[in-house]
């Protein structure tokens, strides 16, 4: 078996902690059959990631990492949508090592051309969040470009946020888009990617959203559910749609009066459980790529480190940890030296 040079954890300790995140050489197993054997350029750093490295007990080395762009070095025996030499960017799967490693397995089947147009650090901004915007907007919502109504948007400067605001922009024109912001900043960065309203989420957001959509929006985003059912069931109209993406449980008895429908989107859902329809997220990760290289998307990188080393990851979570940054964090290269 050959090692690559790997990222991860095995104890739970806080981000300022040198052993929170150690590098060590690991394994690399051999390719399945529907799976790519991929080097690592470029990736970001994730909600999930400081979760499971502050809260998810490791029985082993755990590499984490969630999106990752890189080059195909090999692939299975059966695999049809890719070649050695591609250029690619993925999310990858929870139940497997992650991309926080110069070189990763991932299954064929979740993995996408990466855009031509952006560099790698670019490019390693986008899978998990268009992953879960896509999901939200097409799998949940079930929209199309002919639906029309509002959607609401908390937490629009977030990756997924970012990203979301972008898509219904490019593909769902006649749905109006209210975000919300907690300062101008963060307000102007949602307007230049294509919110028609911005809310303020530290202010009386039912006066503020009610008075763009008086009857309540028939779809809404949620990336901070938790305390906001009361809330939430006077922002949303009789038979609408609630996505959230925190984690439960939650208590949704004020939607029922209402008719009003509670969704959990989990982008890894495909691929931990094999599901049928795994192939779609390439298929996704193609039409977000060519929305890209159309310049209909661009990338939410906001902060960009190097190299990728235990350190540079630290740093990396802490920003994210803090949880003020808009955008992604995202770190790309490989130095030459390999903590301990």
């Amino acid at each position: 078996m050959i090692t690559t040079t790997a990222i991860g954890y095995e104890k739970n300790l806080p981000v300022t902690d040198p052993e929170a995140l150690t590098e060590r050489e690991v394994g690399v197993p051999e390719p399945g059959p529907h799976d790519l054997l991929i080097a690592v350029d470029a990736v970001s750093v994730n909600p999930v990631d400081v979760k499971l490295r502050a809260g998810a007990p490791a029985e082993v080395f755990r590499v984490l990492g969630f999106d990752a762009v890189g080059t195909v070095r090999a692939v299975g025996a059966e695999t049809t949508l890719f070649s050695t030499g591609d250029h690619v960017f993925y999310a990858g799967s929870i139940d497997r090592p992650g991309s926080n490693q110069r070189l990763q397995v991932v299954d064929e089947r979740i993995v996408g051309h990466a855009p031509k147009r952006l560099s790698p650090e670019d490019a390693a901004a986008l899978p998990l969040t268009a992953l879960t915007a896509w999901e939200t907007l097409f799998d949940h919502f079930g929209l199309t470009a002919q639906s029309a109504g509002s959607l609401l948007i908390v937490g629009a400067t977030g990756g997924v946020g970012s990203i979301m605001v972008q898509l219904a922009e490019a593909l769902l024109p006649d749905v109006q888009v209210i975000a919300t912001a907690s300062d101008d900043e963060r307000a102007e960065w949602v307007r230049e990617l294509g919110a028609e309203h911005i809310v303020n989420h530290h202010q009386n957001l039912i006066d503020q959203v009610t008075a763009i959509a008086p009857e309540g929006v028939h779809w809404l985003f949620t990336a901070h559910s938790q305390g906001q059912m009361e809330t939430y069931a006077k922002l949303v109209r009789s038979f609408g749609h609630i996505v959230a993406v925190d984690d439960g449980p939650r208590e949704v008895s004020p939607l029922k009066s209402r008719s009003i429908a509670w969704h959990w989107e989990f982008m890894f859902t495909r691929a931990m459980r094999r599901a049928p329809d795994m192939i779609r997220q390439h298929r996704i990760l193609e039409r977000v790529a060519d929305l890209v290289d159309r310049g209909l998307i661009k990338s939410t990188a906001a902060v960009r480190l190097s190299p990728i080393s235990a350190s540079t990851l630290r740093e990396a979570h802490e920003i994210v940890e803090a949880g003020h940054v808009m955008g992604k964090v995202v770190v790309s290269g490989w130095g030459d030296e390999v903590e301990g």
